[in-house]
């Protein structure tokens, strides 16, 4: 995705709801970057508000936009069933909320894809990035939560529910409380959120995920972080040898830390290991990836 330019004929609209903030920009069908802002989530005050004030928000920037508005991508947390929005517990209201026809309503445009955060991203680096030409790929999200994207014929594949890839409700352990107990394993254990809550345990006071990298010299922490590092590249590497992607894409806010540990796991695990890389995009990759389904509903 590129940047930059000032006059077009058509655009296609990007929303991405996170947890703080919720990022917007317009894009040409060409894939240049044109406008763009972003406001606070304030998920405390509801989902309805939420859509409202980010509807307030995007005929803003579309009025800012010279051109006709022909579609708009969406990445949300949670995943898209039957036109609702599941597994989204953190913002009130927002589990079960009709979201697509509420900004199609909204928005005006009957050409609105919307996807969770996860498969964005990898819609992102399917069209501009490091899964570009690629016919099965594994994208890889570890940050504030953990997620995959599995791409199969040079698509993301959502699966029968739409929940392709959420992998932090795999089990580590056979015999550990899972979804039917309201947990979700591997995401407690080695996401940003997890690892902040067990190095708070582990040091007595409260760390951030970022916090602990930066006391990686204190064996505690050092062996903490390890522990989760081997957890993924195991899971990665597992995912590697089921799919067997030409090439698996690591992304999200804490990629460069686990990335040695999943090459390593997937070189020492996989029959036939691909080629394990950085993403292109992190910053905003949700984002990028809402314009890139945006021009995919063109």
């Amino acid at each position: 995705m590129t940047t930059g330019g000032t006059s077009v004929g058509e655009f296609v609209l990007g929303i991405d709801f996170g947890g703080t903030k919720v990022a917007l920009a317009t894009a040409s069908v060409t894939g240049e970057r044109l406008r763009g802002t972003r406001l606070p989530t304030r998920a405390a005050d509801g989902a309805k508000e939420v859509v409202r004030r980010v509807l307030d928000a995007a005929h803003g920037l579309v009025a800012e936009t010279p051109g006709r508005l022909v579609a708009a991508g969406v990445s949300t947390f949670g995943v898209i069933r039957e036109g609702r929005v599941r597994l989204a517990p953190n913002v009130p209201g927002w589990d079960d909320l009709p979201l697509p026809a509420l900004l199609r309503d909204g928005l005006g445009v009957p050409a609105v894809r919307v996807d969770n955060d996860v498969n964005a991203a990898a819609a992102a680096e399917l069209r501009w990035g490091r899964l570009q030409g690629a016919d099965v790929g594994l994208y890889v999200n570890f940050g504030t939560g953990s997620g995959a994207a599995l791409v199969v014929g040079g698509r993301v594949v959502p699966g029968t529910h739409g929940a392709a890839g959420e992998i932090g409700y795999l089990l580590r352990d056979p015999a550990e409380p899972g979804y039917a107990d309201g947990r979700a394993p591997l995401e407690e254990y080695t996401s940003g959120s997890g690892l902040a809550a067990r190095g708070s345990a582990l040091l007595g006071e409260q760390v951030t995920a970022e916090g602990l990298f930066a006391r990686r010299d204190e064996p505690a922490v050092a062996a903490l972080l390890d522990d989760a590092a081997a957890t993924i590249g195991m899971a990665v590497a597992n995912l590697t040898t089921f799919l067997d992607p030409q090439r698996v894409v690591v992304g999200g806010g804490m990629a460069e830390a686990f990335l040695p540990a999943v090459r390593a796991a997937v070189d020492r695990a996989v029959p036939f290991p691909p080629p394990v890389e950085a993403a292109r995009f992190v910053d905003d990759a949700a984002l990028i990836g809402a314009v890139a389904l945006g021009l995919q509903a063109t």
